[in-house]
């Protein structure tokens, strides 16, 4: 099975994050999992990846983090999206269109 590498998703991290953030607030592992679960298992997020992307999104502003109890009692660190990640989303996915329709001008569709 092919994988993605990781240099080649990188500057997608912030987007893929953010989409899942789009719908509620959620914590690491539980969008890790979503992460690994919509990409059906192609794109597997290392946990360090996640938190450096979370730190560098909150200071950007894109993200604001907060402390929760979870059913288990156990406190855990919330993400959510902001209007300015929002904005950041948008303007991700519309360079992910040009960027898809520049690439795709150099892929055969033969093998």
């Amino acid at each position: 099975m092919i994988e993605i590498s990781s240099d080649v998703i990188r500057g997608y991290n912030d987007t893929i994050i953010l989409f899942i953030l789009l719908e509620e607030p959620s914590y690491g592992y539980e969008i890790s999992k979503k992460i690994r679960s919509l990409s059906e298992e192609k794109y597997i997020i290392k946990e360090t990846t996640l938190y450096s992307a979370f730190t560098r999104m909150e200071k950007n502003g894109y993200i604001e983090s907060y402390s929760q109890n979870a059913e288990n009692g156990k406190k855990r660190t919330y993400y959510r999206i902001t209007q300015l990640g929002r904005d950041y989303y948008a303007e991700k996915c519309a360079e992910w269109n040009l960027t898809k329709e520049v690439i795709e001008k150099f892929i055969r569709g033969d093998k």
